[in-house]
């Protein structure tokens, strides 16, 4: 299994590239561009939110809970809150997230359990969405997309560890097949985490009208559209039941008719 400085540096040279990419290829701005590369620094380290260690465990928990309250600025400031309100929104939050989360976190999970999972990976990228709350929607989900890319390079490079190299040749670990997976052994968890991936799906067409606008549009355009009916000229046309009478014009100039063969002459 690697450790935490491998994770730690694997996710941060992959936020570095990303962050680079999205400025040149989207035109971000720098700062924007390097916070979407420092989420993917972090995400590198969230599968190991349910290691049985102290330190990766310990060293995440700090990171979400001075992270989480920063993305959720822009969602406070449209709320109408000041900034003191803010600052005391932030502190209880921080510490819920560092004390109670952890314990919860610590006593529930299990480690290579779901949160080294793909629908895990798509979850941290879905909360991602939720919390930075920041306009025009590209900007969420790039963001989204950063903390997915770190969370998937955790464990990429978990698999990677388990393949055990020596002189006579290679084997695979029986940690093998636990990190890039998409159902575990415990049903209940596997129900839990695909559920949460449901929900937060919801949440987020419920919470940005412009992708439930997409989503319905993409779903009209894929559906089959019924044909319109043809309908055939009618060529002949009924008369009408009853036609009004009208009397014979007579002409206004009448030529002289010949009573005798001598008057054509």
């Amino acid at each position: 299994m690697a450790g935490f400085q491998t994770h730690i540096t694997v996710s941060s040279t992959l936020g570095a590239g990303y962050a680079w990419w999205i400025h040149s290829q989207y035109g971000i701005p720098w700062p924007t561009a390097a916070v979407a590369g420092g989420l993917c620094s972090i995400a590198g380290m969230l599968p190991d939110l349910d290691s049985d260690s102290g330190v990766p465990a310990r060293e995440t928990i700090g990171f979400a809970a001075a992270v989480v309250p920063m993305l959720l600025f822009n969602r406070l400031h449209h709320l109408g809150l000041s900034t003191e309100q803010m600052l005391l929104a932030g502190a209880p939050l921080y510490l819920f997230i560092r004390f109670a989360i952890g314990s919860l976190l610590k006593s529930v999970t299990i480690h290579r359990g779901m949160f080294h999972s793909i629908p895990a990976m798509f979850i941290a990228g879905m909360i991602t969405y939720l919390l930075s709350d920041s306009s025009p929607t590209t900007l969420r989900v790039l963001k989204a997309v950063a903390t997915s890319l770190g969370f998937l390079s955790h464990l990429v490079v978990d698999e990677i560890w388990s393949v055990e190299v020596s002189m006579t040749g290679s084997r695979l670990k029986s940690s093998s097949g636990t990190a890039v997976k998409f159902f575990g052994q415990n049903a209940s968890a596997n129900a839990m985490c695909y559920g949460l991936a449901l929900l937060l799906g919801y949440v987020i067409t419920q919470d940005d009208p412009q992708v439930a606008g997409q989503l319905l549009q993409r779903a009209q355009i894929a559906a089959p559209q019924p044909s319109p009916p043809i309908v055939q000229p009618d060529l002949f046309v009924a008369p009408p039941d009853t036609l009004p009478a009208v009397p014979p014009s007579r002409p206004r100039y009448q030529s002289r008719i010949p009573r005798y063969e001598d008057d054509r002459y």
